[in-house]
């Protein structure tokens, strides 16, 4: 093949200069690749440089892992000369061309997107879609109040735009929409298997002073302190858990809102407690709380019984506390058992009453006989031998005497 001559070459370098111009996209082959720059063959009189800036949004990244020498890559020229004599490109912007491309048809027919959270701001996210930069404010990212966005840092998530404006770079995006979308989803599945009764497994949400919110999979219910056990219930925070699964049964349901027990009938303290707490029976319990007229005695979880002021002791006591003290350990008899009101009253009184005369009825009793009796010695004189009455008779007639 013969040399071109000079006209041909000035031809030539008309031809591609009129190629090689800023905003015309180039294709070339990758001669050489660096962490930081790209050399790319653009069949022009210098080549052409991609630097890592040009080529993605996301920092400090090692270009060598994504491109190779001899690939093929479509560029976009920002300059003809970047004051190095090489042609200054851009493979984001054409990436980005394309993807604005996307966006729209996404904007306009309300798509699903997702996208990696690039950079995490104090009034939202930024978010790489395919080298496209899109913002959501934080009162578009979740459908709760997150005053810590830290944590979607290098995530994939979801959105939808809301606002697409590429030439005045406003690109917006919403990700609550969705979460409030598929929550509602989630709440009507539930809603339409759930009955009242039902033994479901959730998830511990929130604790508060009054309870915890239980979520069940689309929606949440309340368990109430007062239903957290079948014992009492001081502090919630002291039974559950955040994040704790914790299974549960339906106990009513108001149109959205659920009310949650964890005191299961088979559970139930009070399901035989006719025989156990029956009246008479002796029972071991701990003193849980007093007030003046006397005080309660936890004999199991759930079931109190009252130890009136009255039934502590034998001699008057004025209050409880001066004899007693929370928490300790007592044993006393059962005098009293209504079960329909579920009242049980003690006695400790009772309990020394009895004592007592079992006391009484064990203390030994005088035994007297191996003593020797003494009986006044009666003088009977030899009776003469015609006498009428047998000597026999005449000791059993003394024995008489004796006797009055």
């Amino acid at each position: 093949m013969s040399e071109m001559s000079f006209e041909e070459l000035l031809q030539e370098e008309e031809k591609n200069s009129t190629l090689i111009s800023p905003g015309k996209i180039v294709e070339g082959e990758v001669l050489s690749v660096k962490p930081d720059e790209i050399i790319v063959n653009i069949n022009y009189k210098s080549e052409g440089v991609i630097p890592r800036n040009e080529y993605t949004n996301q920092p400090n990244v090692d270009l060598t892992t994504f491109v190779k020498e001899g690939d093929t890559i479509k560029a976009k020229v920002v300059k003809t000369n970047d004051g190095e004599g090489q042609v200054l490109l851009s493979y984001k912007r054409v990436a980005q061309d394309a993807a604005n491309d996307k966006l729209q048809a996404a904007f306009d027919n309300n798509e699903v997107l997702t996208g990696k959270v690039e950079k995490v701001l104090e009034g939202g996210l930024t978010v790489n879609y395919e080298e496209s930069l899109v913002f959501i404010p934080a009162s578009l990212v979740s459908d709760v109040y997150e005053k810590n966005l830290e944590k979607y840092q290098g995530q994939e998530i979801e959105f939808v735009l809301t606002e697409f404006n590429p030439r005045k770079r406003r690109i917006i995006g919403n990700r609550k929409v969705l979460l409030v979308a598929k929550k509602e989803e989630a709440q009507k599945a539930l809603f339409e298997k759930i009955e009242v009764g039902m033994t479901i497994e959730g998830t511990v949400k929130n604790i508060t002073d009054f309870g915890a919110f239980i979520d069940l999979g689309g929606a949440d219910g309340l368990l109430h302190i007062s239903e957290m056990s079948w014992g009492r219930v001081e502090n919630p925070k002291k039974v559950l858990k955040v994040g704790e699964t914790v299974k549960v049964f339906i106990k009513d349901i108001q149109g959205n809102k659920i009310a949650l027990s964890m005191k299961f009938p088979e559970n139930n303290p009070w399901a035989n407690a006719t025989e156990k707490y029956a009246v008479g029976n002796l029972v071991t319990g701990k003193v849980a709380r007093m007030t003046d007229f006397g005080a309660f005695v936890e004999l199991e979880p759930g079931v109190d019984a009252l130890l009136h002021v009255s039934q502590i002791a034998k001699e008057h006591i004025e209050k409880p506390a001066s004899v007693l003290s929370v928490g300790q350990e007592i044993t006393a008899k059962v005098v009293d058992f209504k079960e329909a009101d579920r009242k049980i009253s003690l006695s400790m009184k009772a309990l020394i009453a009895d004592t007592e005369e079992d006391e009484t009825e064990d203390a030994p009793v005088e035994d007297t006989s191996d003593e020797e009796v003494t009986v006044e010695e009666v003088t009977i004189e030899e009776a003469p031998a015609d006498a009428e009455e047998p000597v026999e008779e005449a000791a059993e007639a003394a024995e008489e005497t004796t006797e009055e």
